[in-house]
């Protein structure tokens, strides 16, 4: 199926001669494999593309085509006909990589799934009912003329099947789907995928998994754990938290499920990243949109300043109402 695209958009692309393809902090497979389709569907169309994240990429996503040269925040150019800003919601979430004084002549076009958007660019094509944003760009690439080959397939299914877990969540369409055999036709292979992304893991997340969920809580439909920075540190390992987050959302007993992870700023700042998940008829979209996140009803987070505790305390009772509210409607629907 095929997406209507902003004429304004297909017209900013076709005009740019220099264009920078940037994705969000605490970048996800999503993130990757967009920002990285794009470059090739761009230069394929003879435009020179530069990828750039705002953090040092994942190794779990390096094998992707093309993620040897994107580049860090310090290296970004400051003489670009277009900034490309995909699979995200908001333009904080580019982080260093934008400059708003090195960058706020240049022209924002805003490629996007989330229902949170805020429409940030002089060019917004949100589609919030496609899985992800890499499923997109498979219409793009038609509205461009772009032949689908086996890089960018490697892109834009990586994105696919990270954003649904391997086709589980339950924004998985058929459309998507669709999508997915298209980009196996162009040669790329599925279960590989699968396996360089949601089927690994290493030795390191088992401790810090026990340690974790020792102490999960599960009050009235909702369970949540807490991760330290001194866990990650015992356990030595990146807080990669999207395999415990599927753990979560599988318990009987929840609808809707929380990972707390303290992060600590290079100020010494201490913040705490929450990432949530709702199961089918539970939404938890628009309590991380009044915390200053975003997201989907299934899918969302968000980042707020304070201590592990303090925020836990916080944001708990918020989930808890907020489900008994969505379950009293939901019974006298």
């Amino acid at each position: 199926m095929t997406y209507p695209i902003p004429d304004q958009l297909i017209r900013a692309l076709h005009t740019a001669a220099k264009i920078l393809c940037v994705s969000h902090v605490n970048a996800d497979g999503d993130a990757y494999g967009s920002v990285l389709g794009m470059t090739h569907i761009l230069t394929r169309i003879g435009k020179q593309v530069t990828a750039a994240m705002p953090d040092p990429v994942i190794p779990d996503f390096s094998f992707l085509p093309g993620a040897d040269a994107i580049i860090k925040p310090d290296a970004v150019a400051d003489d670009y006909d277009l900034i490309v800003c995909l699979d995200m919601s908001s333009a904080d979430r580019m982080g260093a990589v934008f400059d708003p004084v090195r960058h706020d002549a240049i022209p924002l076009v805003v490629i996007d799934h989330h229902i949170t958007n805020t429409n940030f660019g002089q060019v917004n094509w949100v589609e919030a009912g496609c899985a992800a944003t890499s499923q997109m760009l498979v219409s793009l690439a038609g509205a461009l003329g772009v032949e689908l080959d086996q890089q960018i397939a490697q892109c834009l299914l990586t994105g696919i099947v990270t954003d649904t877990l391997c086709f589980r969540t339950s924004n998985t369409t058929p459309e998507v789907l669709e999508a997915a055999m298209h980009l196996q036709r162009s040669g790329v292979n599925l279960a590989d995928t699968v396996r360089r992304t949601l089927n690994r893991a290493p030795f390191s997340t088992l401790p810090l998994w026990a340690a974790v969920l020792a102490d999960a809580r599960l009050q009235e439909g909702v369970v949540w754990v807490t991760v330290s920075q001194a866990q990650l540190r015992a356990a030595g390992h990146a807080d990669d938290d999207s395999r415990l987050n599927s753990i979560l959302a599988s318990i009987n007993e929840a609808d809707t499920s929380a990972i707390f992870t303290e992060k600590i700023t290079e100020q010494g700042e201490r913040t705490v990243e929450c990432s949530f998940r709702a199961k089918p008829g539970f939404a938890v979209g628009d309590l991380a949109l009044r915390l200053g996140g975003g997201g989907h009803a299934p899918a969302s987070g968000c980042t707020l300043a304070g201590a592990l505790d303090e925020v836990v305390a916080c944001v708990v009772p918020m989930m808890i109402e907020e489900r008994r509210r969505q379950a009293d409607a939901e019974q006298r629907a």
